[in-house]
This record gives structure tokens, sequence and C-alpha cells, in this order.
């Protein structure tokens, strides 16, 4: 099967794919023959923007609202995407915030909004998609699993991060929202994985790479000199996606870059 339609008939829900890394997975998971949902929350005309982007591909796209971190939302959006495409294939769990604050000042409110919509919402649409895997099985000439769940991750399940312990404890929790997952439903021919992105061109934090001087400072923590672009996540979630990936099963791929080598110890520190 060529590199471009490796996905070919199967269906697929990113959700946050209205702008940045989702937006590029969306984009990828279409240009390698799949049906897309992609999922926002606000800014519905940039979801359409993405929709069109993938319909001009020549794959089938629908853009449907919900809140991930809202039971009854997520179920609803699940029903719509069957009612369109008839099943789900490939959940890529991607939505997620940052709201972020010292330690001591920070509100409850914004350590509950983190850590509903980046990892309770990771967790509610799993379950729904899991439901649907069980019911339907494994489809041969699709693919050799029953269905593929990628649960966007971060370099900060590994790495602390001060001023954002919402944010780095929520993406610890992934780590092991997936492993789990992974442990129970591989057995049923379901494959959990994660991609952990490093510093990437995104709106959430234009701040970091916008400026000269900022890039700069952003480059000292990347040894390959390069701050990553969407597509370049995109590309990792089409493999994973994939069949090329059938054995990696409760796994984080890293692509940071580096970052995770510590680049501070490159001179004995």
């Amino acid at each position: 099967m060529n590199a471009e339609q490796k996905l070919k008939g199967q269906s697929a829900l990113v959700t946050g794919a209205n702008s940045g890394i989702g937006e590029a997975v969306a984009i990828a998971m279409g240009n390698a023959g799949a049906n897309v949902v992609v999922n926002y929350v606000t800014h519905p005309e940039d979801a359409d923007a993405v929709v069109k982007k993938i319909q001009d591909s020549g794959a089938k796209a629908i853009a449907i609202k919900a809140d991930v971190s809202k039971e009854d939302e997520i179920q609803s959006m699940f029903q719509q995407m069957y009612a369109e495409f008839g099943t789900i294939d490939i959940l890529v769990n991607n939505a997620g915030i940052q709201k972020d604050s010292p330690l001591e000042s920070m509100s409850l409110e914004f350590w509950n909004w983190v850590i509903n919509v980046n990892l309770t919402g990771q967790f509610l649409c799993s379950r729904e998609a899991v439901k649907e895997f069980l019911k339907r099985g494994i489809i041969p000439e699709r693919s050799c699993a029953a269905g593929k769940i990628i649960c966007m991750s971060s370099v900060h399940q590994v790495i602390p991060w001060a001023g954002h312990v919402n944010y780095a404890a929520s993406k610890g929790g992934i780590e092991m929202l997936m492993k789990s997952m992974a442990q129970e439903l591989a057995p049923k021919k379901i494959r959990v994985n994660a991609i952990g992105p490093g510093a990437i061109k995104t709106p959430i934090n234009r701040a970091a790479w916008e400026t000269p001087e900022a890039a700069q400072k952003l480059l000292t923590l990347i040894p390959y000199q390069r701050i990553g672009d969407p597509e370049d996540i995109g590309k990792v979630a089409v493999w994973l996606a994939s069949d090329d990936s059938d054995y990696l099963v409760g796994t984080t791929i890293f692509a940071d870059g580096g970052m995770l080598l510590y680049p501070g110890f490159s001179t004995n520190g």
C-alpha cells in the first residue's frame, strides 16, 4: 500500500483539530485516505477550513463541536460520527489546554480545567471508541487491529515544569492512562500508544518561538537545532495509526528534536 493511502477506508476522530498539532494530524490522516472528524470547541470557522483542506485532498471530513471534558457532548459527537461514517477505526486524543500559574496562586478552577480537558477528556473519548471497537471487531481488509488510539502527551510527562503543575500532572497522567489502557486492550487487538511532542510551532506556545530571541533561547533545549512543525507530528500519527506499526503497543514516541537528551548536560553540566 502506498504511503498516501495507508489509512484508506478507515475513519478517524481527531479532537482539538481546528488548529496546531490537531489540525496537522487531521490533514495527514485525510491525506492517508481516512475519513476524518475534525473536533473543535471554539472557532468553528477554523474547523471548517480544516475540513475543506481534507476534502480538497479527496477524503471525506466533517466538523463536530464538543467539549471533551463533557460526557454528554462526547457521546453525542460519537453518535454523529457513526451517522456520517458508520464507525470509528482511529481515535487521536489531541485536545489540550494550558492555564499557567505559580503553584501558590494557582486556582482550583485552573487546576480542574486543565485536568478535565487534558486527562479526563482522553478517558471519556477512549471509553466511547473502545465500545465501538469491541462491538465491531477486526475488519482485516481495513486493519490488523480492531482499533487504534493515539494519546497526545508531551515531553512534560517526563520533564518537570515549574509554573505549569496542572499541565505537567495531566501529561504524567496521560502516560499511565495510555499504558494501562494498552495493557487491558491489547489482548482484544486494540492498540493504544502515545506521541510526546517537544517544542512545536503552535498557537498555544507562540511566545516561545515567534521572535528570533525567543527562538534562540528555545533552541538551547533542542540538540537537533530545529523547532518542530505540526506536520512532524502528523507524520508520526499516521504511522502509529497504520498497520506499519502493528507491533507497537503501550509506547510513547517522543518527537522532540532530542529535548529529552537533557542538552544542559552536554558539557558535563
